[in-house]
């Protein structure tokens, strides 16, 4: 059996859509014949993706949706619903970090935006899409943590908390609705080369980003995940280059 059979025909919202390992898993899916509803901040690079996949006779719409803004959030739901008849998946991306990100020299506002994209977004999608899913008696909610939540790090504050707190989101969920066919997984990659290095306030060294894994790493994680039986669940998963420790 191929690793993607049952992916195909799957209705899968990835948030985050617009770049980065967004970018990569909402292609990778569509390509792998699943129905992707894509979401974002960035309209024009959403369209342009949508008219790269259909221009390959690939299914998938994009939805313009700022996650921190629940009625926005509601909107893509509705979208997907109307559009496709249900949703099986979420694949939650959606992340930022800031170069002003030490506890000494965050501002409160920044702290603010980074815990709302990162986390509260996640929560809106969650519970926006739970009745649906718990209707058809089973979803999935794939959140990408990150690798910095394993200890000490330069990370910054915001972004390590924020990331951190999605395995209690996970967490609380699948406790919650279990008995409802929920599966909640939370993805910790390493070091990935996706654009959010560039808000780093130390560049990262030539000699890491050549070992670091690649948002296409990422994809193939998570069609592996979406792709399971739904009689599986997998808590968690570490995703790392092998060049980095």
């Amino acid at each position: 059996m191929s690793s993607d059979v049952s992916v195909q025909s799957q209705v899968v919202i990835v948030a985050g859509a617009s770049s980065g390992m967004g970018r990569s898993t909402a292609r990778l899916l569509a390509e792998s014949g699943a129905k992707a509803v894509m979401a974002a901040r960035r309209q024009e690079d959403l369209t342009q993706l949508q008219g790269e996949l259909e221009a390959r006779g690939l299914e998938a719409i994009s939805c313009p949706t700022d996650t921190r803004d629940r009625e926005q959030v509601e909107r893509l739901v509705r979208v997907a619903m109307d559009h496709l008849g249900r949703v099986d998946a979420l694949v939650y991306t959606t992340g930022i970090n800031r170069p002003q990100r030490a506890i000494s020299v965050l501002p409160p506002e920044t702290w603010d935006d980074m815990v709302a994209t990162n986390l509260t977004g996640a929560f809106h999608c969650t519970q926006a899409l739970l009745p649906q899913m718990i209707s058809q008696a089973g979803g999935l909610f794939v959140y990408i943590s990150s690798g910095a939540v394993r200890g000490p790090h330069s990370a910054g504050v915001a972004y390590m908390a924020s990331k951190h707190a999605l395995k209690g989101l996970a967490d609380g969920v699948q406790f919650e609705h279990h008995r409802d066919g929920i599966r909640c997984t939370i993805l910790v990659p390493g070091l990935t080369d996706t654009p959010m290095l560039n808000d780093r306030p130390i560049p990262t060294a030539p000699e890491q980003l050549a070992a670091a894994l690649c948002p296409d790493d990422i994809a193939l994680t998570c069609r592996f995940v979406v792709g399971l039986p739904k009689h599986i669940w997998i808590p968690e998963n570490g995703v790392r280059p092998v060049g980095i420790l």
